[in-house]
């Protein structure tokens, strides 16, 4: 089953992933990281499809995708 990790410490809360989420399981979380950015989180494992879309997308290089 694909999933998707996202580095927290690197994730910079531009929220790119989530808008190009074909599937929308990517969304805001609701704490900060260390240097105060309110990062992305993965909601539903089960539905993500792996397309990798998430971690094309990001500028800061903060998604692994699973397959």
């Amino acid at each position: 089953m694909p999933t998707i990790t996202i580095d927290r410490e690197i994730c910079k809360g531009c929220e790119l992933c989530a808008h190009f989420c074909p599937q929308k399981i990517i969304k805001m979380a609701d704490g900060f990281n260390s240097k105060g950015y309110r990062v992305s989180c993965l909601i539903d494992c089960k539905a993500c499809t792996g397309c990798a879309l998430c971690a094309k997308i990001c500028p800061d290089v903060a998604i692994e995708v699973w397959r």
